[in-house]
């Protein structure tokens, strides 16, 4: 379903950003995505390095458990905070944002 484009999707009725859900995380976020990267970085050595293919798998795996982790924290923050923490107006609509993004996390692969 296309978003309507013509009025604010988050935050106050004037547009304005709302404080994220993960704010309070943000330097463990930060953290858990600069490892992610550097592991990312070291698969691309091995393949440059013509190391045995299931040793690569075996990174990519621990790779997408480590990012799952992190779509998991932020879909549980998401959830407490911007959903539960919605004006009785917005619920539905925050409900229905969540499960589509839930929807999405589980048709990947």
């Amino acid at each position: 379903m296309p978003r309507n484009t013509a009025t604010p999707r988050r935050g106050s009725a004037s547009g304005s950003a709302p404080a994220r859900g993960y704010t309070a995380t943000k330097d463990q976020l930060a953290s858990r995505l600069s490892r992610i990267e550097g592991q990312v970085r070291g698969i691309q050595r091995m393949v440059d390095e013509d190391r045995y293919c299931i040793d690569i798998l075996t990174q990519i795996s621990a790779i997408q458990a480590a990012l799952d982790k992190v779509a998991l924290g932020l879909l549980d923050d998401h959830a407490h905070k911007c959903v539960i923490g919605a004006e009785d107006s917005q619920q539905a609509d925050k409900t229905d944002e969540l499960m589509a993004a839930v929807g999405r996390l589980m048709r990947r692969g």
